[in-house]
């Protein structure tokens, strides 16, 4: 495939912030792929990968109307490794299959631009190479702590569990071309991210002279 656009990898641990900087991604122009939002989208029923997920961890999991609920399910996973682990096999490889073909989409689509595909285990997976860009998301531990317990409405045990579930934020910086910090304002973290996207726009034209 003739790649026209920037692919970009945008990662970061639960409660960092990524999925907002995603969306001041997509308010810049950049073309979002969200994989939380394509594992809803196959794990709802009468797909197979909901039909997995169910055989494997029961039906007290499913709500009334025999939707998976996401929020059983994450008790159950984020406290066994051997589950989470399970959960994922099941999973992942259709997630990433659907991630790619909206990827092949895009570019048919559109002659540049820039794809960014927000992932949480984007690392984990060791995807990060399929990227031309990677970008990290991070932030104050204690805040982390404190934004997936207000998010999530869960303990603050349950939050270190989850967290603690995901590899260590330093690995990733590790890898990154770009770091978003959201400790500070909002407007501390937009900057961050115009100055990021201005860069990224640049990089991408660059992909696009050498391809014309």
């Amino acid at each position: 495939m003739m790649l026209n656009m920037l692919h970009v990898g945008l990662t970061g641990n639960i409660g960092t912030g990524k999925s907002q900087a995603a969306l001041v991604f997509a308010e810049l122009g950049a073309r979002i792929i969200d994989a939380d939002v394509v594992a809803h989208e196959l794990m709802t029923p009468g797909r197979e990968a909901h039909d997995r997920v169910a055989r494997a961890f029961g039906t007290e999991i499913l709500d009334p109307n025999g939707a998976i609920n996401r929020k059983t399910l994450g008790k159950i996973v984020f406290g066994d490794r051997d589950k989470r682990l399970l959960l994922n096999n099941l999973v992942h490889p259709e997630i990433h299959r659907e991630i790619f073909r909206r990827m092949v989409e895009l570019e048919k689509d559109g002659s540049s631009g820039i794809i960014i595909v927000d992932a949480a285990l984007l690392v984990e997976n060791g995807h990060q190479s399929y990227f031309d860009r990677l970008i990290v998301v991070t932030c104050d531990p204690n805040l982390q702590l404190a934004r997936i317990v207000k998010r999530d409405g869960i303990s603050i045990e349950e939050a270190r569990l989850r967290r603690a579930a995901q590899m260590p934020i330093e690995e990733k910086l590790k890898l990154a071309d770009y770091t978003i910090e959201t400790s500070g304002t909002l407007k501390e973290t937009r900057e961050q991210i115009e100055a990021i996207y201005r860069d990224l726009l640049l990089q991408e034209i660059k992909l696009r002279n050498y391809h014309a």
